[in-house]
């Protein structure tokens, strides 16, 4: 596992915006940066979902968390501009973002591939990831010392076959993250990506039906590297690729 110790209120006051906060890795960092006094935002398209995560966040003591209703598969440049708008208003910046919302798409070969599958896995994996950090750029640049995570993956830096649209959206990812870090670097606005590993999740699950989920981590035991990146120790850590595992 990544070897970092958070301390006690490392993100006090730090609003952080997650993607994909409903369930799985999402709702778990959600929990784990409220416990360190960030104040979360969590989007997601299950309105349910997210407020349950929200009230759990709540009675543990951790600061009021919000939900963003967002779908990111169907937002046009107008949603993203709309929750922009909505969170310049209540927060005036934004010190985190990250992108942990993906699909799977189908697990078989390229040539197998449809096209309307890989544009799908392109949409969210890839698009929404590009057009909600621009839209968010101004509240990114009025935090001082911002952090943007992409969520990546093993195959998104090693090409493998079977797994088609998700590898390809996530080798996009990896070049967003780049870009991403160079062009934002004088803006004081750290880019870097996280590769998981097998983790305890509903999209694990489904790439792999036949496995005992007991031999993969919880979501839990993999925040290290994601509360390292979002917090102030990671000052000058850019354009990096990272594992938490």
């Amino acid at each position: 596992m990544f070897d970092y110790q958070a301390p006690a209120e490392l993100l006090r006051d730090r609003v952080i915006l997650i993607t994909g906060a409903n369930r799985g890795i999402g709702a778990a960092l959600a929990k784990g940066c409220a416990a360190l006094g960030a104040r979360v935002i969590l989007q997601g398209r299950d309105a349910t979902a997210l407020n349950q995560v929200c009230a759990e966040i709540l009675a543990s003591g951790g600061q009021a968390a919000e939900p963003l209703i967002l779908d990111l598969e169907n937002a046009d440049e107008a949603a993203y501009a709309a929750a922009a708008e909505r969170l310049q208003q209540e927060y005036g910046r934004l010190d985190g973002l990250v992108h942990n919302a993906g699909l799977l798409g189908p697990r078989v070969l390229l040539e197998r591939t449809p096209a309307e599958a890989l544009a799908q896995v392109m949409q969210v994996n890839v698009l929404a990831g590009f057009a909600l950090t621009q839209a968010l750029l101004p509240l990114l640049k009025a935090s001082g010392d911002a952090s943007v995570v992409f969520t990546s993956s093993s195959v998104g830096r090693k090409g493998r076959a079977g797994w088609g649209a998700y590898s390809v959206s996530k080798f996009a990812t990896e070049g967003l993250m780049q870009v991403w870090a160079e062009e934002l670097a004088e803006a004081a606005i750290r880019v870097n990506s996280v590769n998981p590993g097998g983790t305890r999740t509903a999209m694990r699950a489904a790439a792999y039906p036949a496995e005992d989920p007991a031999r993969v981590p919880a979501p839990d035991a993999i925040l290290p590297v994601y509360l390292y990146l979002l917090g102030p120790d990671s000052r000058g850590t850019t354009g990096q690729a990272l594992n938490a595992q």
